[in-house]
């Protein structure tokens, strides 16, 4: 274990690493909370799980529609300056929320605009960060890089949602996305100082956006695996979006409207968020090359399990036994699917497939969070027995479509010879 430790921090002692990681974490946990505070925020202001789920699904299915337009961008503009733009954007964007939330100017027209505004320019930082790493680390210590990365976005699960679910519970809703606002151009800032590594040479004319746009979508639909990784790691995200509705819901079901239920969806999501970053520094220290494939069904399969046992226990014991089993099984199969998603991508089209795929991979997110919204109307056991099926399906699609090899990719052109600063 203090081997393992004594690695991971020679990882943050590379050359602009812990500028990226400490950008990440907080564009993460600006994430994470304004993930949580916005369904609280639709249910408090107007009582309907329904509404909740559609604002939820604003807030992520626009960025994922113009993905591959993204892609190209990071490819063309470079992954930082990407990331830079982008936490402007959603900062400028929740203070705008904010300030109009205080001057009771928003209508539930006007809270789906901002949340679809803010949505649009979000797969930059989400591809940027993962575009960023290989292109900072030596090859061979890519597994424990994403291992790194996935665990600090684990440490956001944690502080995300507890955060949130505290400052909506004491602080009122526009102080928490004040506070967002805030995190947002701070890490927007802090990356400031990595805009001009990996800038791309303008020396001879580029091809248009729409046309890089289009190579990456191709690239991606014509390579088997990130075709696998698309359908499979699609259905387990529907999983994920039915529990971002249903875990609040069956809180206010079980403690009433109020501070102690937006408290407790917090705390919840934050031990689901620890567990997620053990598992992911447990995968990495496994290292996954060669068996990306097997960690990624098994964690899917077995969240699947975590979730059909809450869906048989829907109290208060079951849903914190379940939560924390997704989230620790999280973590080997995000490990699984950076790592495969690295080594199989041509390295010079890594930004826009990045983008690509990562966007269809998380774009069954919004369609859960839609589908719980009108589901747990009926019946919160009923949304989370489709939670169950939609990961059980998905283990079954990537053991069906994913190779377990895949020849004809060129290895990623990582840094392989980095020293510390």
């Amino acid at each position: 274990m203090i081997a393992a430790l004594h690695v991971y921090r020679m990882l943050l002692r590379l050359d602009h690493v812990p500028q990226l990681f400490w950008a990440a974490c907080l564009s993460r946990l600006a994430a994470r909370m304004f993930a949580l505070a916005i369904v609280l925020y639709a249910l408090a202001r107007f009582q309907s799980p329904a509404i909740a789920g559609w604002v939820s699904f604003a807030a992520l299915a626009p960025g994922l529609a113009i993905s591959p337009l993204a892609g190209a961008i990071l490819d063309r503009v470079g992954a930082a300056r990407a990331i830079v733009v982008d936490m402007a954007v959603n900062g400028v964007l929740l203070l705008a929320l904010a300030l109009g939330g205080w001057a009771n100017l928003i209508s539930m027209p006007a809270l789906l605009a901002i949340v679809a505004l803010q949505s649009l320019t979000s797969p930059l930082s989400a591809a940027g960060i993962r575009v960023l790493i290989p292109q900072l680390v030596p090859a061979a210590e890519l597994d424990r890089a994403n291992a790194l990365d996935t665990a600090s976005f684990a440490l956001m699960d944690v502080a995300g949602p507890a955060l949130a679910g505290l400052l909506m519970a004491f602080a009122g809703p526009h102080i928490t996305m004040l506070t967002i606002a805030l995190l947002s151009l701070a890490a927007s800032l802090s990356l400031i100082p990595l805009m001009r590594h990996g800038s791309t040479d303008r020396s001879t004319p580029a091809p248009s956006l729409l046309r890089q746009a289009a190579v990456g979508l191709a690239y991606v639909m014509k390579n088997p695996s990130l075709r696998g990784l698309a359908v499979s790691y699609s259905l387990y995200q529907v999983s994920w979006g039915v529990l971002a509705v249903a875990v609040p819901v069956v809180m206010i079901d079980l403690l009433g409207a109020g501070s102690a239920s937006e408290s407790a969806v917090g705390l919840l999501w934050a031990a689901a968020g620890v567990a997620g970053g053990l598992g992911a520094l447990y995968a990495g220290h496994a290292r996954t090359d060669g068996r990306e494939r097997r960690f990624l069904i098994g964690g899917i399969l077995a969240t699947a399990l975590a979730i059909a046992a809450v869906a048989l226990m829907p109290n208060m014991a079951g849903l914190a036994i379940g939560l924390v089993l997704v989230g620790l099984f999280a973590g080997p199969v995000d490990i699984a699917v950076l790592s495969l998603r690295q080594r199989r991508t041509d390295p010079g089209q890594l930004g826009r497939v990045m983008a690509v795929s990562m966007s269809l991979n998380i774009s069954g997110l919004p369609v859960g969070s839609a589908l719980g919204g009108m589901l747990i109307g009926t019946s919160p056991m009923l949304a989370l027995v489709a939670a169950a099926i939609a990961s059980a399906l998905a283990a079954l699609a990537a053991w069906q479509m994913i190779p377990a090899y895949q020849a004809g990719v060129a290895a990623l052109s990582c840094r392989d010879n980095v020293k510390p600063s």
